[in-house]
């Protein structure tokens, strides 16, 4: 049964790419905290009913922002949205992301595809991210010292580890591991930390093509931890994170991949 949050915390939080997916699990786990928020997509409003539901099951304000963050106005309408809705953005998770539309060898990519993983992955969250920062700045010295804002970053093991057939996506998301170093040494002064929330293999509609694929290896050791990652898992790291119990670790990363990478013989 869902226990619905009786006193809201007054705090706000955005959700880039969180209609389905990784996104919704950490949507979900900042509405259990009790969370103002307010989620974008791509979507039309009517086609992501789940997040009525979100909604009334947890008794938050809950505000749907549609666009596109790799369109600055759209980044600069739903800002305004956001702001005019909920007065200040306190906790920014960057999830928004996409996958190549057609894998293809390194070789091969087209400019064309590479522009259109990149320009949402990568140059969206960049400016997407300077915007709110900025705002967090100029609230900062109007609000109370002791009010938490933090930018969470949701990558991906793609960071470091190489698949040819998708150079694009891994290079959006070593870029973005790279962006929140940056975020983290230039907000550090002002008391505002910078995370890197990095899953591993997570069972959502984006893996679902590959779902066999992963079965096997899974079976075969791939992770320590023997099963799928879920939308879930990478929501409680973030749900660490907007508490407040990490502060003394800005511009680190934070592994959700069942111990995949480790190193073992």
């Amino acid at each position: 049964m869902i226990k619905k949050i009786k006193e809201p915390t007054g705090r706000t939080a955005w959700v880039t790419g969180g209609t389905r997916g990784i996104g919704f699990g950490i949507a979900k786990s900042l509405a259990e905290l009790g969370y103002s928020l307010a989620v974008n997509g791509i979507r039309t409003a009517s086609e992501v009913s789940d997040l009525e539901r979100l909604k009334n099951d947890y008794g938050v304000d809950l505000l749907y922002c549609q666009g596109n963050i790799g369109i600055e106005a759209d980044r600069q309408r739903m800002v305004k949205s956001f702001l005019d809705h909920f007065g200040s953005i306190e906790i920014l998770v960057n999830n928004a992301g996409v996958a190549p539309r057609i894998r293809m060898d390194i070789l091969e990519v087209t400019e064309e595809e590479y522009d259109y993983v990149m320009d949402i992955n990568l140059k969206g969250t960049f400016f997407l991210s300077q915007m709110v920062a900025n705002h967090m700045l100029a609230q900062a010295h109007l609000e109370s010292e002791s009010t938490f804002r933090c930018i969470i970053n949701v990558s991906s093991i793609s960071a470091t580890i190489a698949s040819i057939n998708r150079p694009q996506y891994c290079l959006s998301k070593a870029g973005m591991s790279m962006l929140t170093q940056l975020l983290a040494v230039r907000l550090g002064e002002h008391g505002i930390p910078v995370y890197e929330v990095r899953p591993g293999i997570i069972k959502t509609d984006m893996t679902a093509a590959v779902t066999a694929k992963y079965d096997a290896l899974i079976r075969e050791g791939l992770c320590v931890t023997s099963r799928w990652g879920t939308p879930e898992d990478v929501g409680r790291a973030v749900g660490v994170l907007v508490r407040g119990d990490l502060p003394y670790s800005t511009g680190q990363v934070i592994m959700v991949d069942g111990g995949l990478t480790i190193q073992k013989l």
